[in-house]
């Protein structure tokens, strides 16, 4: 999808980006939502280092205080893909599932996206994550600490051997501290603040992957639901899932009922309540202990055993239906199953090993 131009600044930027903070930050009955092409402006200005440190703090703050706008997460949505990194498919490749998580990791519980991606690719479905390093709020395990445990190290990937691993073996990790440097800039004022900033949030809604997929977005509360399917709307996304997963990513709970939502094409969203305990895997959501303890959970889970197998089976399940692998949840499941029993997740991820030898570095 084509991404809109900043505004071409005619004024200092310093004094330009005055301007865009006033309007965000003049008071409760003052201050106004800016649109798409402001918010890309502002945002493309504090990438490129063009704002001041002063500057970037109080535009952080006031608009974590009077909450983005859809047509301002929009904007900064915009900013990521021209600025940031981009993947495309192969000319013969499945469309990808792309996972929208917060970039701060997971602190509560144990994850399963990188195990459901290894059962994902194991039918040929390709997977595209976008994750960063330890970073504020939260400093939670990261996607590349977790890959890492299992034996397959990608944040040392160059962005062209990240291209080339996804055309071929079907995953992606985008890691923010080698793969887009001008966001990461910005985290000693996300660590200042002390409260995750709206850029939080246009994470959750971007991928580097450019063309058609399937985007799996996480949320947390109501309202930042509603918000992300106007936002995608406008930014042109024409596949979406959003889902109430846990510590707000994408990671499906098996302890309660699974509250998502599907908007095709900027069509009303499709409310889908889903209930583990149904389909027989209802239990509590594991909670994380250790690095240690989990790399030894996971390679249970990929074994078909294991406090973790359950929920993996479940999330596989779901997103193997919604992908379109099974023409029902049930069947899903089942195939979720299957290449659990039959050794084949396990299998994809020695593959990936042996291909990461091969790359070096």
């Amino acid at each position: 999808m084509p991404v809109p131009q900043a505004s071409p600044t005619a004024q200092p930027a310093k004094e330009r980006f005055k301007q865009l903070l006033r309007k965000v930050g003049s008071g409760e009955h003052t201050s106004k939502g800016l649109t798409r092409a402001e918010a890309d402006e502002a945002f493309d200005l504090m990438l490129t280092g063009q704002a001041s440190d002063t500057q970037i703090g109080a535009f952080l703050i006031a608009h974590r205080i009077r909450r983005p706008e859809p047509q301002e997460l929009s904007g900064m949505v915009d900013t990521y893909r021209r600025l940031g990194p981009e993947i495309v498919s192969a000319p013969d490749q499945q469309r990808p599932i792309c996972f929208g998580m917060p970039f701060d990791g997971r602190k509560r519980t144990a994850p399963l996206y990188p195990l459901t991606a290894l059962v994902l690719l194991s039918v040929g479905q390709p997977v595209v994550f976008q994750a960063g390093g330890r970073m504020p709020v939260k400093y939670g395990i990261t996607a590349s600490e977790l890959f890492t445990a299992l034996g397959l190290e990608l944040a040392t990937l160059s962005l062209d051997e990240v291209q080339s691993g996804f055309q071929s073996q079907g995953l992606a990790l985008i890691h923010q501290p080698s793969h887009f440097p001008l966001a990461d800039q910005l985290i000693p004022h996300r660590d200042d603040l002390g409260k995750r900033p709206p850029i939080a949030s246009a994470e959750l809604l971007w991928t580097a992957h450019a063309g058609e997929h399937l985007l799996v977005s996480g949320f947390v509360h109501p309202p930042t639901e509603s918000r992300a399917w106007e936002a995608l709307t406008i930014a042109g996304e024409a596949d979406v899932i959003t889902v109430k997963g846990l510590e707000g990513g994408t990671d499906l709970p098996i302890s309660r009922a699974c509250i998502t939502a599907r908007m095709r094409h900027g069509k009303a969203p499709e409310r889908l309540i889903l209930h583990p305990r149904d389909h027989g895997s209802f239990g509590p959501d594991q909670e994380w202990q250790s690095l240690e303890v989990w790399q030894d959970q996971a390679q249970d889970a990929l074994h078909n055993q294991g406090p973790l197998v359950s929920a993996l089976r479940w999330n596989a399940g779901v997103y193997l239906w919604m992908a379109g692998w099974s023409t029902s949840l049930e069947a899903g499941l089942e195939l979720a199953e299957a290449t659990l029993s039959q050794g084949r997740a396990s299998s994809t991820l020695q593959a990936l090993i042996q291909w990461r030898a091969s790359v070096g570095g």
